[in-house]
């Protein structure tokens, strides 16, 4: 039992580590600080080692640093899946089905591929080409330290739609494009404009405004369709870069916004209000952090604020015992017309972060001002106060 109770411990030790380096705990740190360095350093060694008097003048030093990251890569492969049940999204699993949930995730995969050269070598086929590739793919290993790499790939998964009815209407343009050249320009240059086929690089190169000048028209209506097929080529460009960069900015601030509106949205305070007045409580919200162990309200203090984990774990003392409240719970207290208002029972005494944790908080004194702002807001707490 002991055993056990020691295993599980230090799996969520080493998940602190390994998954909270944003926190001020110094080890989690200095793990995703190493390695960041070491996913850079590979890709650089990767590059470096293709120039041939540097692969040979420093082969070993290359050899050395591969062998170390596919051993650090694997190891951490394997502590990410050990850890995996202590994820809270995977909290609610059984062991083996939250590895096997993750396994299944994309940062996961990422992960995987990194570490496919060991298996290769292991069967004597260290020397594919293909491993390059896999060995390129430690570079998309620092999306998991790049909260603005995950904005991204969320806004090119949402505006999906739009992005491939672009890519719909340049395929239409460029072989609208490449058939009329092929008409206008055939009998001039037959070896470059004799087929459609052949009229379609020419019309994708130009569309995208690379224009490499291998292949350009030599007659008056050749010269027309260029000059038409580029200022299309502009516009085609301007779609997808418009619509990226808007859904972009618009993931950014929704991540923000949403994390913060679902915690809000939980209080029964401030369940019945509408997106204007959730939006107001949101002006009020300061921002902490707080390391592993540090004691966010001590016990006997009286509670005059409410706290909002945005990410992390704290644990609170109930009559009934200790609990864990992680991302979107809440805790603490406030007043309204000396009427104390309770997350819990006013038995709520103490709270402890059990990892590095990201509060957002609610004073007394912004909780009045707010409730002063909004009256709807007050008769709603008043009314839940007296039921």
């Amino acid at each position: 039992m002991a055993a056990a109770s020691s295993l599980a411990g230090w799996r969520r030790q080493l998940h602190l580590w390994i998954d909270h380096g944003a926190g001020d705990d110094a080890v989690a740190s200095w793990i995703h600080r190493g390695l960041v360095l070491l996913i850079c350093a590979n890709v650089v060694a990767i590059v470096l080692e293709s120039i041939p008097h540097l692969g040979q003048r420093f082969g070993l030093a290359f050899q050395v640093l591969e062998a170390t990251s596919l051993a650090i890569f694997t190891l951490e492969y394997a502590v990410r899946l050990w850890v995996a049940p202590e994820h809270a999204r995977y909290r609610s699993l059984a062991p083996a089905r939250a590895r096997m949930a993750y396994a299944m995730s994309l940062p996961a995969i990422v992960d995987l591929l990194a570490t496919l050269p060991l298996a290769f070598a292991f069967f004597g086929l260290g020397e594919l080409k293909v491993l390059l590739l896999l060995r390129l793919v430690r570079f998309f290993k620092l999306g998991r330290y790049s909260p603005g790499m995950a904005s991204l790939a969320a806004a090119l998964t949402a505006e999906r739609k739009a992005l491939f009815a672009c890519f719909v209407v340049l395929m239409g343009v460029m072989l609208m494009a490449a058939s009329v050249m092929h008409l206008v320009e055939h009998e001039a240059q037959p070896e470059k404009f004799g087929t459609i086929p052949d009229a379609m690089w020419w019309a994708i190169i130009t569309l995208t405004t690379v224009g490499y000048g291998d292949v350009f028209p030599i007659t008056a209506p050749g010269k027309a369709v260029a000059a038409v097929t580029a200022v299309l080529g502009l516009v085609m460009l301007a779609l997808p870069v418009g619509i990226v960069a808007t859904a972009f900015a618009q993931e950014i601030h929704r991540r923000e916004f949403v994390v913060t509106w679902s915690m809000i949205a939980r209080v029964p305070l401030f369940g019945q209000l509408d997106a204007v007045e959730i939006a107001e409580v949101m002006q009020f919200l300061r921002a902490r952090t707080v390391r592993n162990g540090v004691v966010v309200t001590h016990e006997g203090e009286p509670l005059q604020a409410l706290y909002f984990v945005a990410s992390g774990e704290v644990e609170i003392s109930l009559p009934e015992g200790r609990t864990k409240l992680d991302e979107g719970h809440f805790f603490g207290a406030v007043t309204l017309d000396d009427v104390a208002i309770a997350s819990h029972s006013p038995g709520v005494s103490a709270a402890i972060a059990t990892a590095p944790t990201k509060l957002l908080v609610l004073d007394q004194i912004d909780f009045r001002a707010l409730t002063a702002r909004s009256p709807r807001l007050a008769a709603h707490i008043r009314a839940l106060a007296r039921a």
